[in-house]
């Protein structure tokens, strides 16, 4: 696969980490960065990994700021991108089997390098589950995305 990597400056070592872990399983990595300790604002990184993934440029993208919300709320932005927030495998798996998230947000002062690795090997080897039921609540996901209001029920 190819997986967008994208941080902010604290992010910066994790995502090492991930992008070592994600090469010595095979997968082809593109960084986006930054690779600096130097305040940085997630939104750039975060939003342009999105661009990347719903263009079609990547598989999935793996984002990572401190908490993991602030970069997965930019990427959200996208229209198109559902970025996942988990600091676990299970929240990893849902996200993609029911939600089809096609990023994956980590916070590493949250998250500790093993358990970001089972995090992101759970979200990239899990298929969206498809079905009626998930596939109706992602198609309303596209739907906010064009700007329409989804009417209550």
């Amino acid at each position: 696969m190819h997986i967008i990597l994208a941080n902010d400056h604290a992010g910066v070592e994790l995502k090492r980490i991930i992008a070592d872990h994600l090469t010595s399983l095979g997968h082809t990595c593109t960084d986006l960065g930054t690779n600096s300790t130097q305040s940085t604002d997630y939104p750039l990184y975060g939003s342009n990994a999105a661009r990347m993934v719903v263009a079609g440029e990547a598989d999935f993208g793996i984002l990572i700021c401190g908490s993991g919300i602030g970069i997965s709320i930019s990427a959200n932005k996208v229209p198109g991108a559902r970025c996942a927030l988990a600091s676990e495998p299970y929240s990893a798996m849902l996200g993609r089997s029911h939600n089809n998230a096609n990023l994956l947000a980590l916070g590493a002062r949250v998250i500790g390098p093993d358990l970001a690795k089972a995090t992101v090997d759970a979200f990239l080897s899990t298929d969206f589950a498809g079905g009626e039921r998930h596939s109706r609540r992602v198609a309303e996901l596209a739907q906010l995305d064009a700007g329409e209001k989804l009417p209550l029920p």
